[in-house]
């Protein structure tokens, strides 16, 4: 199983690299022999246990979920480096 984005942006392929992993490391669905359909409906249900139940630590310990509604904690932001930023240049 391989999720792989339609844009060939490093960013966003590493993103999905990490979704990849964290789909076969924590919630096994690799180890499932299933339908298309019923892998579907396992992926999100899933995504939706990682964004709603599982606390993480770069979150403080919320939720994703809860990260994104509370204002009082800030949140992390990770920006793209472009080649002018690059130190020495």
């Amino acid at each position: 199983m391989c999720f792989m984005t339609e844009s060939y942006d490093l960013y966003t392929n590493a993103i999905a690299e990490r979704v990849n992993e964290i789909l076969k490391q924590e919630f096994l669905l690799e180890e499932y022999s299933l339908n298309l359909k019923m892998m579907d409906k396992l992926v999100k249900e899933s995504i939706e246990k990682y964004n709603e139940i599982r606390p993480h630590y770069s979150c403080h310990l919320l939720t994703p979920n809860q990260m994104h509604r509370q204002d009082k904690v800030e949140i992390k932001v990770y920006k793209k480096l472009y080649s002018n930023q690059l130190v020495g240049i």
